[in-house]
């Protein structure tokens, strides 16, 4: 099995989120890999770790999700792997529950919520985002 982190989606995974049914709730598990160094890209100097600087992000993303009336439902850091067999493991896994894809589309197209993405981009080195009914 081949995996590859991304901090963004392509445009065809972009494209399947937006096919179908967008009024049905969804879950959204993310598997989570943090940079050693947060790295923002508009250059500003920091000595946040890449974790800390996703931790500024997730406290401001809880009142995002509100908005839409969708809810963080649980985050927790990686300590092992169980079953199966990884190269390299994630840092955390992090859910939430959307009422809809309208809910979470309006979510991360809003001004407030991408101004707080730059501390998701400055803390990611990559994630995998499972989308779950």
């Amino acid at each position: 099995m081949e995996f590859n982190n991304s901090v963004y989606p392509t445009k065809e995974q972009m494209d399947g989120f937006l096919e179908g049914d967008d009024n049905s709730p969804i879950s959204m598990v993310n598997l989570l890999k943090f940079k050693d160094k947060a790295e923002y890209k508009d250059g500003r100097e920091t000595n946040l770790t890449g974790a800390e600087a996703y931790a500024i992000y997730s406290k401001e993303v809880v009142k995002h999700l509100k908005k839409v009336g969708a809810e963080w439902v649980y985050s927790g850091d990686v300590t092992r792997l169980m079953l199966g067999n990884i190269e390299e493991l994630w840092d955390m896994v992090a859910i939430a529950r959307y009422p809809s894809k309208k809910a979470m589309l309006d979510m991360i197209m809003s001004p407030e919520y991408i101004e707080s993405s730059i501390h998701r981009t400055a803390g990611l080195a990559g994630q995998l985002n499972i989308e779950t009914k």
